[in-house]
């Protein structure tokens, strides 16, 4: 393996930046406090006139329970995206470093390096919607930072290859970030059972899938504590809202609900493929470990339209790298799924 010290991957301005801190930061037994005098607030109680736990305290002890890893190694942002892009500013000098995506592959990653003025050296994945390790070696230089991995991928919903995944996180000298937003639908393991064997890996989940907290905005961040703490003192102080800490506690807490959800949408999606590959005018469907299904249809633009106008709203996915004419389905419940595949089946 390349041994490599996280902190000379971090922005020398990084290094050198004093955070901010709240007075919550400061006081280090919030339970005990009994006058709160300290953030120019308002004193009348509604429920939330003061400022949320600005380390999401008990939110991130229940993760570290569920998920078996330590609080130190956890950070919690607003949505998986403020997460990815604490990870390009603490990391990513402007002008001067790139990072490696894997395209068909979420849009975010590019964006984020457009907004952080970061090269984005984009290799497509192999015909089979894997990593192409020959084509990333050839592309990595001195200045590379990043190799954003989604797994499952979102659009095409395959899992990576879990050789491919150790050998860049082996051979790689920068940051190997796995996005897993999807993982609660997969068979395929998380990559945090082996968090601890690799210094440079990041693995980002969402409270937004499989868990149903798509509008709370919480998104997960497991990593060593060195890299934890890089990313920790760039945050905003408040990030994550008093709210989102209240009701995402609550389902974490929540796990028999959470699980009898997800089988119910794996039943749901095992039916829907069986279905969808007798349709006439669907050409491929996609073996998939998501919540959704990437299929091959004979004309992606007409299809989309006709499905629109008859009130169904699906992705259409044929201007992305490798997907021709596809589109993609999420999978909805019994009576969402059965709608579209009626529409489905009366379109021509």
């Amino acid at each position: 393996m390349v041994y490599m010290k996280i902190k000379n991957l971090v922005r020398k301005n990084i290094q050198k930046l004093k955070p901010y801190s709240s007075a919550r930061d400061e006081y280090t037994d919030l339970n005990t406090a009994i006058v709160f005098l300290d953030a120019n607030e308002n004193p009348f109680e509604n429920g939330v006139n003061r400022y949320p736990d600005p380390q999401q305290t008990k939110l991130k002890r229940a993760l570290s329970d569920l998920k078996k890893i330590p609080v130190n190694q956890l950070l919690l942002g607003n949505g998986s995206d403020e997460v990815l892009d604490l990870i390009f500013r603490a990391f990513c000098e402007p002008k001067k470093d790139n990072i490696i995506t894997l395209p068909p592959t979420y849009g975010m990653y590019k964006v984020l390096a457009k907004i952080n003025n970061v090269e984005n050296r984009e290799l497509l994945l192999t015909n089979q919607f894997q990593p192409n390790l020959e084509a990333i070696s050839g592309a990595v230089d001195f200045n590379t930072k990043i190799i954003f991995l989604c797994s499952p991928n979102n659009p095409t919903g395959n899992s990576f290859s879990k050789e491919k995944i150790e050998k860049m996180l082996q051979t790689f000298k920068g940051l190997v970030v796995i996005d897993e937003a999807y993982i609660d639908f997969s068979e395929q393991k998380s990559w945090l059972e082996r968090l601890d064997e690799f210094p440079n890996l990041i693995i980002t989940q969402t409270l937004s899938k499989a868990y149903g907290m798509a509008g709370i905005r919480l998104g997960v961040c497991y990593a060593s504590k060195e890299i934890i703490t890089v990313l920790t003192k760039i945050k905003p102080p408040y990030n994550v809202n008093k709210l989102t800490q209240k009701k995402a506690l609550k389902r974490v807490l929540n796990q028999q609900k959470v699980q009898k959800e997800i089988g119910k949408i794996l039943a749901q999606r095992e039916k829907l493929i069986k279905k969808l590959k007798s349709i006439s005018f669907i050409e491929k469907v996609y073996p998939t470990d998501a919540n959704f299904v990437l299929i091959k249809v004979d004309n992606a633009n007409n299809r989309y339209k006709q499905l629109v106008k008859k009130g169904i709203v699906i992705r259409n996915r044929t201007t992305q790298p490798l997907c021709e004419n596809t589109l993609r389905l999420t999978v909805g419940t019994k009576s969402e799924n059965k709608k579209l595949l009626k529409v489905l089946s009366v379109i021509s």
